[in-house]
């Protein structure tokens, strides 16, 4: 059923006119919010901290399901999308940190969290000509994995299973990476039982060694990205690369660079699931927010 679902909309949402599928996509949106589901709770409980007091919840919760529904609608039509808009809509601040990084041929990670539209900027890497792998969460049923696949196949993305490949994803990541490659990996929420604890919005979270640990062993460049939408296009912010040091001070530099950019962007941080190992802030939503996750593989 949920292969057959992304399949429909695969199909169905690619040949909509755009500003149909677009209201669809925004009502779908608020008929979530309006159902407060566990999802939407702990999204309302993320976005909590990172805040000021007094900001309207409810608000910033249904503009941040209108963000997250923004970028599956975008999902299922960027193959679609002309190169001259994925290229040309693109407002990226601090490019020369991406630009030089690349052209050191020591090989790049660009560590980013789950914020805007994460799909467009790799379509966005892949058409200015620099192909780089990425890994992928494997999703049940296979179907439906082998559909994200080949979909950021096509985009021009090479893609490793976080599980059941024939290496580990490491020792490929390393391999492309020792090679003067690029790296694209998400990096604000930890799917292992190896999570790095760092201070996120002033609590502590879990956030994977994965990208950290790369560079130390490869030499390559760690550069945070954040992003974010705008109206008629998109947004990324190139960080100051993050100095070599050990696992645990680069994995905070990260943590910090992704609150840098959630904080001037919450609506566009797509979090739906747990990251911090406390409860929720007093006052924000009580015990209900702290219930049970969304199910792995619904949020990419």
């Amino acid at each position: 059923m949920a292969d057959l679902a992304y399949a429909t909309g695969w199909r169905v949402v690619r040949v909509l006119p755009e500003r149909v599928a677009a209201a669809a996509f925004t009502a779908a949106a608020d008929v979530a919010t309006r159902r407060d589901g566990r999802g939407v709770r702990r999204l309302r409980s993320n976005l909590s901290r990172t805040v000021p007091p007094g900001t309207d919840l409810d608000r910033l919760t249904r503009m941040a399901m209108r963000s997250y529904a923004r970028y599956w609608l975008e999902v299922f039509r960027l193959q679609d999308m002309p190169r001259d808009r994925i290229v040309e809509g693109m407002r990226m601040l601090d490019e020369p940190r991406l630009r030089d990084a690349l052209a050191s041929g020591r090989g790049t990670i660009a560590a980013l969290p789950h914020m805007g539209n994460w799909e467009h900027a790799g379509a966005w890497l892949a058409a200015n000509g620099e192909p780089f792998t990425t890994v992928a969460e494997r999703l049940e049923p296979t179907s439906l994995f082998d559909r994200f696949v080949r979909f950021r196949s096509a985009l021009g993305m090479e893609v490793i299973p976080l599980t059941g490949g024939e290496q580990p994803p490491f020792d490929l990541l390393a391999d492309r990476l020792l090679a003067g490659g690029t790296v694209c990996l998400l990096a604000d929420r930890d799917l292992s039982e190896a999570g790095v604890a760092v201070t996120f919005f002033g609590a502590t979270a879990t956030m994977p060694p994965g990208p950290a640990a790369l560079a130390l062993r490869t030499g390559a460049t760690l550069l945070p990205a954040t992003l974010w939408f705008d109206p008629d296009g998109w947004g990324v912010r190139i960080h100051p690369a993050v100095a070599h040091t050990d696992v645990p001070r680069m994995t905070q530099a990260l943590a910090d660079a992704f609150a840098e950019g959630v904080a001037s962007h919450p609506t566009d941080w797509h979090m739906l699931q747990r990251i911090w190992r406390d409860g929720p802030p007093s006052g924000a939503d009580g015990p209900a927010a702290d219930g049970p996750d969304v199910p792995e593989g619904t949020q990419r």
